[in-house]
């Protein structure tokens, strides 16, 4: 798997253009996005103007009021400052896409002539032009191949550096604007409209400027704005206590109690965890369309998976010779290795190497045989030599069987024994039910054996299917194959279930069930035939190779077109939220231990008693409050790192997770201030501060 390198976010690119964003940020419309750093941000403006008051009048404990402003201030600041530390890392990103983008000449064709076109500028292109794009040239904009086939270099795009094939008329024919061509040429029709380019939304998302809030993020940010509305109701009642008490309360006071106790923690972290989870999957070289996508994977309940190429290594490898009775393997090997010379198929190549390192059938003088080569046809289903006076072919063993009976027919030779037919079948019966796909051979008429190609499973592939059960993830194998052999596969691989011989109505009505039972469905798919099922799935990963059928369809792009990447992808959504829950759950348990700092402070002086639950043992009243405002900014900043690396992912069951965020975090929510405070207010008194 391809893995981007990533900004650190300790680097001074990021963090010196972060501190000037944290300042335009203080924008009352930017501020607004966020319930509570906003309701923060009007509280410190109040604050403020009193204090100005305060100078103008000559009020009391000036250098105290100052002290409080300038935190409040600093706790709205580190908010934005998280924000865009977490901005910044896909601005970089989006800085070297922006340089892959360059003003390209593009050939647009006016006929099927491709020797006649008329240069133009790319930025030019309309939907439906197609260009000629030849060896050396920039494609220059988005679009489908309609004729030829070229190697492409996409590097500026998946950072990958070997080349890939796009040809016309299959799922590998999506071109994207800014790659270019290595070798050979292709037409190129046009799909997408100057400024709407892939790398054009490519660059718009990794910014954040279209990183919509998911409905998770939203229900989290009602929740806040609710308990900061209770707080504002329930410091309002303050004064009340203290007036009969016989006491007055400064507003200053009242203001840092309401901004420690408010969930300032979470509200200043909630945008940037939803941006680093973007981030992630991009640095995985996976394109999230929208925030939404990234949390859906995190609740995904049913994984469907292609076979070929995600399960499986996607080429069949002849692993076994199987020859019939009065046939040595010696025999078997010569004749199969002969007959797959000119075979440039995975599998043809494999029974090469197999009948040379187990058999030692190596070198060959070709021309003294004077071999022609008969290749692969799907009408034919075989694929062989012919040699001076001989004839070796190998295929799929009902195409073999019949290419026996008519050999007969049309020589007159004596026919295969029903003996020998009836061991060829029952060889690949066997093949077959272990999951494997027989190929039989045949020499001058005479059935030699079987070949058995195997298709192999993946190393550590049923591990990880055993860590998505874990999960509570229910992985569903889709593939082509006939029962039997995709029972073979999925027992092997370790899936919960199965769906063969699948057609893109299957997948859909497949997907549509699991829905109707109220899960989350992911899948993967290249093709314009998987379009309805990507776009029916709750995440749907279209692969950048396929069709623009596919990747319009789908909410996210894996740019290397690696199915497996599902997995990872599902990894992450669930890291994004267990790195939103585990601060969620430190954010409220701070409270406690704040409450128990600022409280008996406020009202030591009117109510003796409540000197007990003074149980930190802070020096004055001010250097309490002072020491719990100071902590509320600081922690914002420490928790600036876990909050764009994310909680370490662990395969456990929901349960196990809430007990572990409930001791870690909460647990650690209510030491954490306890020791920080303490800590401070310790500090601030030795140098003087109150």
């Amino acid at each position: 798997m391809s893995q981007s390198k990533s900004a650190s976010i300790m680097d001074a690119r990021i963090l010196v253009p972060a501190i000037g964003d944290a300042f335009r940020k203080l924008n009352p419309r930017s501020l607004a996005k966020n319930p509570v750093m906003f309701v923060v941000a009007v509280v410190s403006a109040l604050t403020t103007v009193l204090l100005l008051k305060d100078l103008v009048t000559g009020g009391a404990s000036l250098g105290f009021s100052f002290q409080i402003v300038i935190w409040l201030w600093f706790t709205v600041l580190f908010a934005n400052f998280a924000e865009a530390v977490a901005e910044g890392r896909g601005k970089a990103q989006a800085e070297s896409l922006r340089r892959t983008r360059t003003e390209t000449q593009a050939k647009l064709l006016s006929g099927d002539d491709r020797t006649k076109f008329k240069l133009v500028a790319g930025t030019s292109l309309k939907v439906g032009d197609v260009v000629i794009v030849e060896a050396g040239d920039i494609i220059p904009s988005d679009g489908e191949v309609v004729e030829g086939v070229a190697s492409v270099n996409e590097a500026a795009i998946t950072g990958e550096s070997a080349p890939v094939i796009r040809e016309s008329g299959g799922d590998r024919s999506a071109v994207t604007g800014g790659t270019q061509v290595l070798s050979d040429w292709i037409k190129v029709r046009i799909t997408a409209a100057a400024g709407s380019t892939f790398i054009d939304r490519m660059i718009a998302l990794v910014e954040g400027a279209e990183r919509q809030k998911t409905p998770n993020e939203i229900a989290l940010n009602i929740l806040l704005a609710g308990m900061t509305l209770i707080f504002v109701l329930a410091t309002a009642t303050i004064p009340s206590f203290a007036s009969y008490a016989g006491g007055y309360i400064p507003v200053i006071v009242l203001v840092a109690l309401f901004v420690t106790l408010i969930p300032t923690t979470i509200g200043a972290l909630l945008s940037a965890i939803g941006i680093a989870g973007m981030d992630r999957l991009v640095r995985f070289n996976v394109l999230a369309m929208s925030g939404r996508a990234v949390e859906a994977a995190g609740d995904v309940d049913t994984l469907l998976l292609d076979k070929t190429g995600t399960i499986t290594l996607g080429n069949r490898q002849a692993t076994e010779l199987r020859p019939v009775r009065n046939v040595t393997e010696q025999e078997l090997a010569d004749a199969a290795q002969l007959a797959s010379l000119a075979d440039e198929t995975p599998e043809g190549r494999s029974i090469v190497v197999l009948a040379k390192d187990k058999y030692a059938i190596r070198a060959r003088d070709m021309a003294s045989l004077h071999a022609t080569f008969v290749p692969f046809t799907a009408q034919s289903r075989m694929s062989g030599v012919d040699l001076d006076g001989s004839s070796i072919r190998k295929g799929a063993v009902e195409a073999v069987l019949r290419h026996v009976d008519l050999g007969t027919v049309a020589t007159g030779s004596t026919r295969a024994s029903g003996e020998t037919v009836r061991e060829i079948q029952a060889i690949a019966d066997e093949i077959s039910k272990a999951g494997g796909t027989p190929l039989a051979v045949v020499r001058d008429g005479r059935l030699l054996g079987v070949i058995h190609l195997k298709d192999i499973v993946k190393g550590g592939i049923k591990e990880r299917f055993a860590e998505l059960r874990r999960m509570g993830i229910r992985t569903v194998m889709i593939t082509g194959d006939n029962p039997m052999t995709a029972a073979a596969i999925a027992a092997e691989a370790g899936v919960d279930d199965f769906l063969a011989q699948a057609t893109p109505e299957n997948k859909l009505s497949l997907i549509r069930e699991e829905q109707a039972k109220g899960k989350l469905v992911a899948m993967c798919g290249d093709g314009t035939n998987d379009a309805p099922a990507l776009a029916q799935a709750d995440v749907g990963v279209a692969m950048n190779t396929g069709t623009v059928a596919a990747r319009e369809a789908g909410n996210m792009i894996d740019l290397d077109s690696d199915p497996t990447k599902l997995v990872e992808i599902v990894e992450i959504g669930k890291q994004l939220l267990m790195t939103r829950g585990a601060l969620t759950t430190f954010s409220i348990a701070n409270d406690i231990a704040k409450y128990f700092a600022i409280i008996p402070a406020m009202f030591l002086a009117f109510y003796p008693q409540l000197g007990a639950l003074n149980v930190m043992g802070l020096q004055t009243p001010q250097s309490a409050i002072l020491s719990a405002i100071i902590f509320n900014a600081l922690i914002i900043v420490a928790l600036i790192p876990l909050s764009l690396k994310g909680v370490k992912y662990r395969a456990v069951g929901a349960g196990a997770l809430l007990s572990r965020n409930l001791l870690i975090y909460g647990l650690g929510g209510i030491i954490v201030p306890f020791v920080g405070i303490k800590a401070i207010d310790m500090a601030i008194t030795a140098i003087g501060l109150v």
